[in-house]
């Protein structure tokens, strides 16, 4: 599998585009997504990372009305429509 289909899995960060993550204390992938945040800043890309108290992965979509979820889309859209 190509390391890029993954972005975690390359060495180095350095150059990669602009980056939004977002994760729940609760989630799976909550200290890889982290440690991933970490890479990204120090290697100087552009990284906003979310860390949401509480809540697994997906809760967007298992809560799509909790005040939590509609601020995280409410992050992506703002994100997305920056570019």
């Amino acid at each position: 599998m190509p390391v890029y289909a993954a972005p975690a899995r390359v060495a180095d960060p350095a150059g990669l585009p602009p980056t939004y993550i977002e994760v729940g204390t609760l989630d799976l992938f909550r200290d890889e997504d982290i440690e991933f945040a970490r890479r990204l800043n120090a290697a100087a890309v552009p990284t906003e990372l979310h860390v949401h108290p509480a809540v697994p992965h997906a809760f967007e979509v298992l809560a799509p009305g909790a005040d939590v979820s509609m601020r995280a889309t409410a992050d992506r859209i703002r994100v997305l429509t920056s570019f």
